[in-house]
């Protein structure tokens, strides 16, 4: 159902209708997160290589910017497009990365056999049926492949090649396991954007961070050498994609090493993106819960992956390293760093950190109107991080039948009328690009 005003229309009346909206219902005030001006410069050349990308990125972001004036029935709960489809392509994963939801210390994955979640994964066969299906309904959406870890799913590269011929930026992130043995397709599919996931700047803090499943595991050795392989074939093939970034979660183990972790691996990556972490506490947990179940009639339980106390530090020094981080990045050929959610202060990330109410002024969830999320399994949920809420599974229906859907719609129209719910205040689908 297409009734908004589409985006390359928009660029010439954007200062009159800005000007007209009145935005006073709850939930409809939004502060934006979009990477610095700066750091997109430094690295969106290089999607030259590929002008239909650009598109991609442009119309996805572009719509959130802009959002109040190209949505302003968004309270119906339909919307337009899908700007970014989102592929949670498996769950098993081989390490057991303590800040992680799915498999870290609360993860909610950790008493499932892996048996079980390989065999209830969507073939690819029907992925690449889906992709073709959107496109001929014209979407042309962004796509961000994560897991687990999605390269322990034997099929990822046949689908990113795929959604690269279709004119779909595919993007992911990795920690890094088979990234060496597929750079060369990798490349030459091409994708747009690689995440590696860095915690630590030396061996003893990225494994302690991110330890394996198999303790003997070496996963800061799979990031190195999946820089050099990456970096190495984009050089001998003449490439400029895909970019090369690291995705880093703030955390106890590492507050005080960001700096580090920058002047580490700055020779071989374009972008450094610092997490400040996703995080719940058990009364925002209590309260989600009963949030929820009045709204939709059932408990929600993933949330509670997310509860720890992995984000207790000292906040003058992350302070200091995240203003260095900024200031290293400014020195002609600095690399692009973008902080998410940019808090730089004391004060702020204290709030960050304590205060699980505090919205900075993102109190608009703009993802459940372009990005939905797709699980291992095939169902489809609204949500970025927390999919408890299902609408149904592409395996029996079509994407684009269930994008909106009364189940997809009655979603948006909660969140829309009534607001966010507890969880929703340290989502990266909230906060995050």
């Amino acid at each position: 159902m297409e009734f908004q005003v589409p985006i390359k229309r928009l660029v010439k009346r954007a200062p009159e209708d800005v000007a007209s909206v009145q935005v006073k219902q709850r939930g409809e005030n939004r502060r934006s997160s979009p990477p610095p001006l700066t750091a997109a410069l430094k690295v969106g050349w290089r999607l030259l290589q590929k002008p239909e990308y650009i598109r991609c990125f442009v119309e996805f972001q572009g719509e959130k910017e802009l959002f109040n004036v190209l949505y302003r029935n968004a309270r119906s709960g339909h919307a337009n497009k899908i700007r970014q489809l989102s592929f949670r392509i498996t769950d098993v994963c081989n390490l057991r990365c303590h800040t992680c939801c799915q498999w870290g210390d609360n993860g909610y994955l950790l008493d499932r056999k892996l048996s079980d979640l390989y065999k209830q994964e969507v073939p690819y066969e029907r992925y690449v049926e889906m992709l073709r299906d959107i496109k001929k309904h014209g979407h042309t959406p962004l796509l961000y492949f994560w897991g687990g870890e999605p390269t322990m799913y034997k099929h990822l590269p046949d689908v990113i090649e795929e959604g690269a011929r279709l004119g779909m930026a595919p993007t992911m992130v990795t920690n890094g396991l088979n990234i060496p043995k597929w750079a060369d397709r990798l490349v030459e599919a091409p994708l747009a954007f690689i995440q590696l996931s860095v915690d630590g700047p030396t061996k003893e803090i990225q494994n302690y961070a991110r330890p394996g499943a198999d303790v003997k595991h070496d996963n800061f050795q799979d990031v190195v050498d999946s820089f050099e392989a990456l970096y190495e074939a984009r050089e001998r093939k003449g490439k400029k994609l895909p970019i090369i970034g690291t995705i880093t979660t703030v955390s106890r183990a590492n507050y005080d090493r960001l700096v580090d972790i920058y002047e580490r691996f700055k020779h071989r990556v374009d972008l450094f993106i610092f997490n400040l972490s996703w995080w719940i506490d058990r009364d925002s947990s209590v309260a989600h819960e009963a949030d929820f179940e009045k709204r939709f009639g059932f408990r929600p339980g993933l949330h509670r992956g997310f509860e720890g106390e992995w984000n207790q530090f000292d906040i003058n020094v992350l302070s200091q390293q995240v203003k260095e981080l900024e200031r290293r990045a400014s020195l002609p050929g600095g690399r692009a760093v973008y902080i998410q959610p940019r808090l730089l202060e004391p004060s702020q990330l204290q709030k960050y950190y304590t205060d699980h109410n505090e919205t900075f002024g993102y109190d608009q969830c703009i993802s459940i109107y372009q990005c939905p999320e797709l699980d291992s399994n095939g169902n489809l949920s609204p949500c970025r991080d927390y999919h408890d809420y299902i609408v149904g599974n592409v395996k029996e229906t079509s994407l684009v039948e269930l994008w909106n859907s009364p189940k997809y719609v009655e979603f948006r129209q909660s969140v829309r009328k009534d607001g966010l719910m507890p969880v929703c205040t340290r989502c990266c689908g909230l906060m995050g690009y």
